[in-house]
């Protein structure tokens, strides 16, 4: 039997193959669960379509979470096949490249706005629709977030707020979603080459310092983080919620 056996959820985020969103989705599957994928313009469909295919999914759909129809048309689909939502994957983030360079002083009110939207409340937006599929299925809900959230990440900028923002929301969720049996955690993954990470001025620099500071001297894989996924969304973490585990081959532990 597979750790996921019977389980049906939703993983938001997937761009390629190389993406923790399609690590997290694999991993899950490969437990015995029926996965559910979106994707979110037409560019991106030719690369989720296959993946998703590859996994057997049936519900491969567009959203964009900016947009509130189309959030409501994916959950509306999911309770009509699934019955129900035993987890859900969030692994959506965005900020405009050039806030993403210099000085975070200059991030400009567009791109605040954008990057809080998209990477902050797409989460509580998402959390609010699928509340009532997942009541009495001791749903699990997890999100990404990166250790820029807590320290400051060179050219990290806006995104590290935007994360700050998110882990709050974790907590928050946590808080009123635990009445009904359901948890919310985050995943605080190291620095991966992934096509979002590629954004990030000064990613190999980054990722050098990680495999010179960190604990295990070397860099995670995608891999790693989605093993994490399955074991917070399945009952192995029932008494897990409100948290942020990190999969960073311990950098976040180092002083100095």
């Amino acid at each position: 039997m597979g750790l996921m056996d019977g389980k049906k959820g939703i993983v938001f985020g997937v761009a390629n193959e190389r993406s923790i969103a399609w690590a997290c989705a694999k991993q899950l599957a490969d437990g015995g669960a029926e996965v559910a994928f979106t994707y979110q313009n037409e560019i991106l469909e030719k690369r989720v379509r296959p993946l998703a295919e590859s996994v057997g999914a049936k519900i491969i759909e567009p959203c964009d979470v900016s947009k509130n129809e189309q959030v409501e048309s994916v959950f509306k689909k999911i309770g009509d096949s699934f019955q129900g939502l035993d987890f859900m994957i969030h692994s959506l983030a965005f900020a405009n490249k050039d806030e993403l360079s210099g000085r975070y002083i200059n991030t400009s009110r567009e791109g605040f706005l954008l990057a809080m939207d998209v990477s902050v409340y797409s989460l509580t937006l998402l959390c609010r629709h699928a509340e009532p599929l997942m009541n009495g299925r001791n749903g699990s809900i997890v999100t990404l977030t990166y250790y820029g959230a807590e320290k400051v990440i060179p050219n990290y900028n806006v995104m590290g707020v935007a994360k700050a923002g998110l882990e709050a929301s974790v907590r928050y969720l946590s808080s009123d979603m635990g009445q009904n049996g359901i948890r919310v955690n985050a995943i605080s993954a190291g620095p991966i080459k992934t096509l979002a990470a590629s954004g990030i001025a000064g990613l190999r620099t980054m990722l050098e310092h990680c495999v010179e500071k960190s604990p295990l001297k070397r860099n995670i894989t995608a891999e790693e983080v989605g093993k994490t996924a399955l074991y917070l969304c399945s009952d192995l973490s029932s008494g897990v919620t409100g948290e942020i585990i990190y999969v960073d081959a311990g950098y976040n532990i180092i002083g100095m």
